[in-house]
This record gives C-alpha cells, sequence and structure tokens, in this order.
C-alpha cells in the first residue's frame, strides 16, 4: 500500500486526528466492529507507532481509501499504488445514481453525492416530519414544504458554506446514514443543541433510513468501504471548507474593524529645505 500522489486528497494533511477517527474506524472495520480482512492500515509500522495521532500517517490513510477503489490485481501491477480519488468518487455516485457534471470539479461532484443522500432521506419522510426539521434548522415552512423544496434548501446552505443553524443538521441526516452504512456516526457532528433534528432522525424515520442504507451497502462488496468512505471524506472537505470560510470572514472583519492610521511623511518629498 503506497500513497499515489493525488490533490483531491491533500486536505487530510489538514484534518486533526479526532476528525480523521471516523474515517480511519471505516476503513479499518466493518458494520459488525470487526476488522475488514482486507484492510492494510493497522499493519503498518506508522499506524502502530503513532496511533490514534492518525494525522502523523495521513498519506497512509488516503493510500487505502486509493487502494479500496481499486482492482486488487491491477493495485499490485501498480506497485501496490491504487488509483486516484475522483475516480473512486465518480464510482461511488454511479452506483448511487448520483447526477452531476462530468466537468465539474471534486467539491461539486461531491456535493451532488451529499445532496443525494440528502434526497433519498427526506423522500422517506413524512410531510409532517420534513416541516419539522425545516423548522429546527431555521428554515422558513410553508404548506408547501416538500423534498425537492428541502434539497434545494439545503444545496443553498452548502454553496454558501452554511449558515446559522442549517449546517449542522445536514450534517445529522448524513450522520444518519454513516450509522447506517458502518455502525457508527461522525463525531464531527456531535452537538447537544441539535436534540430536535435528532429526535427525528431516530424515530420511525431512522429506521427506514437505516434499512435503505444498509441495502445500498449490501448490494456490492467493492462498495461496502468505498460509499461510506466518499461520503466521510466529502463531509470532512464540507466542514474544512466551511472553516476556511469563516476564519477568512474573520479575518477580513478585523481588518475592517482597525482603525485607519494616518500616513506617516515621507522625509524625502520634504520642500522646506533650510541652505
Amino acid at each position: 500500500m503506497i500513497y499515489r500522489d493525488d490533490a483531491d486528497l491533500e486536505f487530510l494533511s489538514q484534518i486533526n486526528s479526532a476528525e480523521l477517527s471516523d474515517l480511519v474506524h471505516c476503513l479499518t472495520h466493518g458494520r459488525n466492529g470487526a476488522i475488514r480482512w482486507t484492510e492494510e492500515l493497522t499493519t503498518s509500522e506508522f499506524y502502530k507507532q503513532y496511533y490514534p495521532d492518525h494525522q502523523k500517517y495521513w498519506q497512509l490513510i488516503a493510500a487505502e481509501i486509493q487502494c479500496f477503489g481499486a482492482n486488487t490485481f491491477a493495485t499490485l501491477l501498480r506497485g501496490g499504488k491504487g488509483v486516484q480519488y475522483k475516480k473512486i468518487l465518480r464510482s461511488v455516485c454511479k452506483k448511487m445514481k448520483v447526477k452531476y457534471d462530468k466537468r465539474a470539479n471534486i467539491e461539486q461532484i461531491e456535493e451532488s453525492l451529499l445532496m443525494k443522500v440528502l434526497a433519498d432521506t427526506f423522500e422517506k419522510m413524512s410531510a409532517a416530519e420534513l416541516k419539522e426539521l425545516a423548522r429546527v434548522s431555521g428554515v422558513r415552512v410553508t404548506n408547501k414544504t416538500t423534498m425537492r423544496a428541502m434539497v434545494s434548501v439545503f444545496r443553498a446552505v452548502y454553496r454558501i458554506g452554511g449558515v446559522g443553524s442549517s449546517y449542522q443538521p445536514t450534517f445529522m441526516i448524513i450522520n444518519r446514514a454513516a450509522e447506517a452504512l458502518i455502525g457508527r456516526g461522525f463525531m464531527l457532528v456531535g452537538n447537544t443543541a441539535l436534540t430536535r433534528v435528532m429526535a427525528i432522525l431516530t424515530g420511525p424515520v431512522g429506521w427506514v433510513i437505516t434499512i435503505l442504507w444498509t441495502a445500498i451497502c449490501i448490494a456490492g462488496a467493492a462498495h461496502r468501504v468505498t460509499v461510506p468512505a466518499v461520503i466521510h471524506v466529502a463531509a470532512l472537505r464540507q466542514k474544512y471548507l466551511h472553516e476556511q470560510r469563516i476564519q477568512e470572514t474573520t479575518i477580513v472583519e478585523a481588518v475592517l474593524a482597525c482603525p485607519q492610521l494616518p500616513a506617516s511623511p515621507d522625509p524625502y518629498l520634504q520642500t522646506d529645505v533650510t541652505v
């Protein structure tokens, strides 16, 4: 297992170890909690030396994703190198019947994938559940609130990097899908203020979501790792980009808030010279 340079996975080097923990678990453990017999990460010396400080071996984590997304025999012929992340992402999108522009960049394709997760979830929710989710998410509710309208709202939230309380409920829904796929959700979305959202997603609709995503997972052995892994990577990237936007906004606001100092006179431009 050798990491193949991949610009689309480089951002993992900026993710802290705690947030990488779910991704590592996804790659190394099955839904029943047992170690995957095809994984190589836990046998590496870096893993043994630094676990659970995952950031120190982020390249091995990326390499594991690349290898799971590749044919085993072809990986051997490539000297232990897998395939680029974009190819894996496209394979997952094909599996899940996600529509996207083939000219789109990674962020846009991942957005389409996550919106499909939301759409599949909303489709299983009743009109009352949709309205309650919209209300607790800070979305204006009308009598015509539909699954399509909800997806449109959350898509807009994604594109502007998350606004108010709408950002985290989005990840709560994705979190529910992750629980169905690997037996545990994202630790990065925990927030006690979102108990109402969790109540909606752990009721009867939660069981429907679990059945839906478990069926997807079981449908193909090759996707039992790549589907949840790509969803994890997409969620991590969205969170990372969201935090980057917040940081950039904070810096700009701080600069604008600073009082403007008077310009210092340039001694070389003084004309009052005594001879």
